[in-house]
């Protein structure tokens, strides 16, 4: 692997104040026993997010996945304490009071999943949160269900002086996506400068040979997908970025494929309305960027992969390890010309499969294209992940989460900072082969990357390193006093950046805020 060199040694010195910066962190949300921390998205003042997969036998409202807000949240009002007894059932926040919006199952719809063959199932995942304003303090807030197959709410609310929200109950419908075949898993997301909500599909399958395996352990999700459409699924119309087209009218699904195909946590397009950032959910995954043709459409542009260098030696602390971007052209694509590679697999079934073959893309066909041999780009953009890891992009990250801009700040410069969250730093990141080796770290790393002045980023900087770890602590592995597998991020106008956690490892998922001025 590649070393630290003296051009770095700027960086390296950055970075290595990375161990302290739980000096910076302060605890402002607990959600109920069994919840994750999901939706932060901030509209005005105030801020909305979720409560995800709760324990369904608390004694309290919390028994369902709740979607709600604090208004005119106070990010200067102190710690929230952890939670003991009776607090451990509901959320608690030193922002301000959490109002319950909505939770799942309300009104016959919410996170209501159903296709050609009925109700499929109701959903208690919601996720990414976005609202688009249809005038003054009224608008629709867009909630992912984080579901196979996946959802999509919209409910249209309005807002009081007080700060008080009320949801018109008129106006409340999951987002219809059968023209496009259903969403696999609709996770975090963004709304884009223009205005439309970019919904991930956070594909998480990591073999397509196994889509038609009836052996499979997961078998049954494609058989729910199947359920939906009224046919088996084509693997490769699963796994993009999907842009809800007119939220505030029809809400019209569209997936863009030309920003690949992979377990998408996240996309987040910077001002300029062409470059997108794109990450990628699992074990030994890629980190993407995308630079659409024309500013404001994502439906053309060119695929890329970033190869890091590990600006460290072997085994240091993941707090302490920064790492040096390049970025690998993987090819340039449009939706219209993917779909069409996309349909020559449709019609593939079960009966189809047989063992130790594939129907799918094989390895040998990646490998062509790589070396230049192929008649098409397909790989690049239906089998992204591996295209990438051949083209000698890093496919090494373990376990990549949210990616997220303040767009304002981000556009005038007082912000010219990425945020990702590594909910786990393990196993192709801290062995002793590839571009990374750095020292495990259980409860993960937020980290930031400065863009240029033409929305380019070529450093990753750990600016927030959750731990110590304590596998003997079964309530509390991760210090409650610091991050446990940061997932959900939302930067802040100031700055100042609010993490959410998806863990096992606190024994009550919490809401941190960093500040980012005081680091």
């Amino acid at each position: 692997m590649k070393l630290k060199t003296f051009a770095t040694s700027l960086a390296i010195s950055t970075c290595l104040s990375a161990a302290a910066m739980a000096a910076d962190l302060t605890r402002v949300a607990t959600v109920p026993l069994g919840g994750e921390i999901t939706g932060m998205f901030l509209q005005g003042g105030d801020l909305f997010f979720n409560v995800q997969h709760p324990s369904d036998d608390l004694p309290t409202v919390f028994s369902k996945a709740t979607v709600g807000v604090v208004a005119n949240a106070d990010f200067s009002a102190g710690e929230t304490g952890v939670p003991e007894g009776d607090d451990q059932t509901v959320v608690k926040t030193s922002l301000g009071t959490y109002q319950v919006l909505v939770q799942e199952g309300d009104f016959g719809k919410l996170g209501v999943i159903a296709g050609a063959g009925g109700v499929i199932k109701t959903s208690n995942d919601p996720d990414f949160n976005g609202f688009i304003a249809t005038g003054e303090n009224e608008g629709y807030l867009f909630t992912n269900w984080e579901d196979r197959p996946g959802g999509m709410s919209r409910v249209k609310m309005s807002r009081a002086d007080d700060g008080t929200w009320t949801v018109d109950e008129t106006d409340v419908m999951m987002v219809d996506f059968s023209g496009i075949g259903g969403t696999w898993v609709n996770c975090f997301g963004t709304v884009s400068p223009w205005g439309t909500p970019l919904t991930s599909e956070e594909l998480y399958f990591d073999d397509t040979a196994d889509w038609n395996n009836p052996e499979y352990k997961y078998i049954g999700d494609v058989e729910a997908l199947a359920n939906y459409k009224g046919a088996y699924a084509n693997p490769y119309d699963y796994g993009y970025i999907v842009e809800i087209k007119d939220p505030s009218g029809r809400a019209t699904p569209v997936k863009h494929m030309a920003m690949g195909r992979f377990s998408h946590e996240n996309s987040v397009v910077m001002p300029d309305q062409r470059t997108a950032y794109l990450s990628d959910d699992g074990t030994d995954v890629v980190f993407y960027k995308f630079v659409a043709d024309r500013a404001g459409d994502l439906s053309s542009g060119t695929l890329y992969a970033a190869r890091v260098t590990q600006l460290a030696e072997p085994g240091t602390s993941a707090a302490e390890a920064a790492f040096q971007i390049s970025w690998i052209e993987l090819a340039h694509g449009t939706n219209d010309e993917i779909a069409g590679w996309v349909a020559d697999y449709d019609g593939i079934t079960q009966d189809d499969h047989q063992a130790g073959k594939t129907s799918y893309i094989s390895d040998e066909e990646v490998a062509a294209w790589a070396r230049g041999a192929a008649d098409d780009n397909r790989v690049a953009f239906l089998e992204s992940r591996r295209a990438a890891a051949a083209k000698g992009a890093t496919a090494e990250f373990r376990k990549m989460e949210g990616v997220n801009i303040n767009l304002e700040a981000a556009a005038n410069g007082s912000v010219p900072f990425i945020y990702m969250a590594m909910s786990e730093v393990a196993k192709g990141m801290s062995d002793d082969a590839g571009d990374i080796q750095v020292e495990a770290n259980t409860c993960g790393v937020v980290y930031q990357m400065r863009l240029d002045g033409n929305y380019n980023t070529h450093m990753m900087v750990p600016v927030v390193a959750g731990g110590p770890y304590d596998k003997n602590d079964e309530a509390n592995a991760c210090d409650t006093g610091n991050i446990s597998n940061p997932d959900n991020i939302l930067v802040l106008d100031s700055g100042d950046v609010l993490i959410g956690e998806d863990t096992g490892n606190h024994e009550n998922n919490a809401m941190w805020l960093w500040k980012a001025a005081s680091s």
